[in-house]
């Protein structure tokens, strides 16, 4: 099926996002708002910036001018009826919602296909009381539209296999990878969403660390493009707050999906954010005022107290202690490699999923020398150090002087001393697991739980929250990255210790972590 003709049903910012698009690709777009003079609006606002990108270069004249000719405003629903798609993009409200679709219904032909941009209701349930459900799917797509280069595709239970097929043309033609996900609570993006926000709020509650620090963990040693704390300021708790809750509901509390009590807090509080001017962070026109946090002050402070006479290294894998050993003998560190450590020796302990305490006990050492330090994370991007509660302050001293003040070649191939840099570390209280350990473990259990109820393919679930997050890995490439076995590793023991069920690992990981194969493996169907 060529699409010739778009009517795009709201002309909000993602109404406009779309009709951007599909006029780029050479489709004429009836643009329909309820509001009287919406649809002008928007389409005068589209030409403005449209026209400051062919100033910058971005476009040709006649591109611009074919562009402006595909954007058409009607002011009756009545003028769509010629139109092949139709795209609503209105409030989430399903009653609104399901009103406009009879509506649409008694205007447009029986081929036309229906397509809701909801990114949180039952498309299903949008599609129950028209006369034609088997044409109304989902066409989700994420703001700003022509940035983001994603839409999910949505069947709901009555939907023909030729709409979607149609769909997922259409989006290929604009420009957008169409993903295909079953008509479930957040689809993809916004349920695998659920555990980046989910766990930074559940390791602030528990004071491990400051939101400025789970932030910094995430963004300088996680990699993803903002801390989980920055982006709940942007989106707007009032946003946030409530998906959270929906699908916590929608999923009859699921454990894996809890919210935190802090962001109900903020809601009622009206710390809201950036457009607040106070969230998680405060604001001056817009902008992020930096902070000092106490943990960090305390931490600086230990440096000049720090004197190091050797380092003992006891580690869960292998590879860890060699690169742990590496560094130290680089820093010009004498090791401890006795069996059991000196007593003036600091202990540093590599572990996954556990405190320091209990690990100290594992390896039977002093926990009053023991420092443990996440190795999941890059030692060239940041560093992470756990005492525990019994910790002497010299080691602690010691072990951030060691890891905070050295530097390290960026690019791993380079030997020239300008490619060194500082690298920063964050010295946490102690916790069954480390701040990256715990979000990226979740992120990727929460990617194979979706993958295990056929909600996508695997391969979809990867590019939709890759593209639509931002997240520097899909969950199922990032668990194959990392080693299934060392964040099935991670889960276990949380899980074993917590006892709480929004840990367990996913039946998906443990069968592929366990039978050594990758992530993306499913299983053959004879």
């Amino acid at each position: 099926m060529t699409v010739n003709t778009l009517a795009i049903v709201g002309t909000g910012i993602m109404g406009m996002g779309i009709a951007q698009i599909a006029a780029q690709a050479g489709i004429q777009v009836f643009l329909y708002d309820a509001k009287v003079g919406a649809a002008e609006q928007g389409r005068q606002s589209l030409q403005a910036m449209l026209e400051k990108l062919t100033a910058k270069g971005k476009f040709s004249d006649d591109e611009l001018q074919a562009m402006l000719s595909n954007l058409i405003v009607v002011q009756e629903l009545s003028q769509i009826a010629t139109a092949e798609i139709v795209v609503e993009a209105i409030i989430e409200n399903l009653d609104i919602k399901k009103q406009l679709f009879a509506q649409l219904e008694s205007v447009v032909t029986a081929d036309t296909i229906l397509a809701t941009n909801t990114s949180s209701l039952s498309v299903t349930a949008i599609a129950a009381d028209c006369d034609y459900p088997e044409r109304v799917a989902g066409f989700h797509f994420f703001n700003p539209v022509p940035l983001m280069k994603i839409v999910e595709i949505i069947p709901g239970i009555s939907t023909q296999q030729s709409v979607v097929d149609a769909l997922t043309n259409l989006a290929k033609r604009m420009g957008h990878l169409g993903v295909v996900a079953k008509d479930t609570p957040g689809f993809i993006v916004n349920h695998g969403g659920r555990a980046y926000g989910t766990e930074a709020l559940k390791i602030l509650g528990e004071g491990v660390a400051s939101f400025e620090q789970i932030d910094r963990i995430l963004r300088d040693g996680a990699g993803f493009r903002m801390g989980p704390f920055e982006l709940l300021d942007l989106t707007g708790i009032d946003v946030s707050h409530p998906v959270m809750e929906s699908i916590y509901d929608q999923f009859y509390h699921e454990a894996r999906y809890r919210p935190h009590p802090l962001t109900r807090q903020m809601l009622v509080g009206k710390k809201l954010g950036r457009k607040a001017g106070e969230g998680f962070y405060h604001y001056e026109n817009g902008q992020k005022l930096s902070t000092a946090t106490a943990q960090d002050q305390s931490s600086e402070a230990l440096i000049s107290d720090a004197v190091i006479t050797s380092v003992w290294v006891g580690a869960d894998l292998v590879e860890d202690k060699t690169q742990l050993v590496d560094y130290l003998k680089s820093q010009g560190i004498t090791i401890d490699d006795n069996d059991t450590p000196h007593p003036n020796s600091l202990v540093l302990l590599a572990i996954y999923g556990e405190d320091t305490t209990n690990a100290a006990i594992r390896y039977q050492i002093d926990p009053k020398q023991a420092i443990a330090i996440d190795m999941l994370t890059e030692l060239t991007m940041h560093r992470t150090l756990m005492p525990s509660i019994v910790t002497q302050e010299r080691f602690v001293a010691q072990a951030y002087a060691l890891f905070s003040s050295s530097k390290v070649n960026k690019d791993l191939d380079s030997t020239q001393t300008d490619a060194q840099e500082a690298v920063s570390a964050t010295l946490i209280t102690e916790s069954t697991g480390f701040v990256a350990q715990r979000v990226i473990a979740m992120v990727i259990n929460l990617g194979c739980d979706i993958a295990m109820q056929k909600i996508a393919t695997p391969e979809d679930i990867d590019n939709a929250v890759k593209l639509g997050l931002g997240y520097p890995y899909g969950p199922i490439s990032w668990g194959d990255h990392l080693g299934a076995s060392r964040v099935l590793l991670i889960l276990e023991r949380i899980y074993a210790f917590t006892g709480d069920p929004r840990y367990r690992p996913s039946p998906w990981l443990q069968r592929r972590a366990k039978l050594g194969v990758s992530l993306f493996t499913q299983q053959a169907i004879h």
